[in-house]
């Protein structure tokens, strides 16, 4: 059996309209001057108590923990709105994702900074509930890069590291997966330029090309 273990914001989804916009309201809603678009999305896959203190270090604690609250209820009302629209799939992530699941070899995972909730909402809206054996949220782990989602994805579905890989677009996906013991592939097209992703063993610039790039980091299927 082998592994691939995907991040979920500007892996799978692009979500950066929500996040910006929920940050937004969070900082508004404190009346704090909003951090710019760059550095906001500098910040996705972190816990958003950890993304709150990268964004506003001198802000107290408390009014942080206000502006977390903010931003999940922004954000999950936006959702409610848009449904599936929200957080769309990035091209050929579906027909990607659908087909590894069909593999019996291959299993499945997550792991993510969002919220159970969060993670719950957005694979119901794109109808993928049942694809994944193994979701990891930061509702139960330490925050990105710390190893522990994908030391526990491991863990429940008993695959070595060798045979695992993590797919993410962030230096925090980069060094969770390089923590664990796992080889991590980079996409392009998420919110930390490539070129940051320096341990990558493999960086892929569209959705196609990541089947074959796993097959070279977890070794042939089966």
């Amino acid at each position: 059996m082998r592994l691939v273990i995907f991040d979920v914001d500007g892996t799978l989804v692009d979500s950066q309209g929500d996040i910006v916009a929920s940050m937004t309201a969070a900082f508004d809603g404190v009346g704090l001057a909003v951090p710019d678009r760059d550095a906001i999305l500098g910040i996705v896959g972190l816990s958003l108590d950890h993304a709150m203190l990268r964004l506003s270090p001198e802000t107290p604690e408390g009014l942080r923990a206000e502006m977390v609250e903010g931003y999940k209820r922004a954000y999950q009302a936006l959702r409610i709105k848009s449904g599936a629209a929200s957080s769309p799939l990035y091209p050929g992530i579906r027909e990607v994702v659908e087909a590894l699941s069909a593999e019996d070899e291959t299993l499945l995972a997550i792991a993510t900074g969002k919220s159970r909730r969060g993670l719950v909402a957005l694979l119901d809206n794109h109808g993928w509930s049942r694809v994944f054996q193994s979701t990891q949220v930061a509702d139960d782990h330490p925050s990105k890069p710390h190893p522990s989602m994908v030391l526990t994805a491991l863990a429940e579905t008993g695959v070595s590291p060798e045979r695992a890989v993590m797919i993410g677009d962030t230096t925090y996906d980069m060094e969770m997966a390089g923590a664990a013991g796992v080889g991590f592939i980079g996409v392009d097209w998420g919110y930390h330029p490539a070129s940051l992703l320096t341990g990558a063993r493999e960086i892929v610039s569209q959705a196609q090309d990541l089947p074959a790039a796993i097959t070279r980091v977890t070794g042939e299927q089966g």
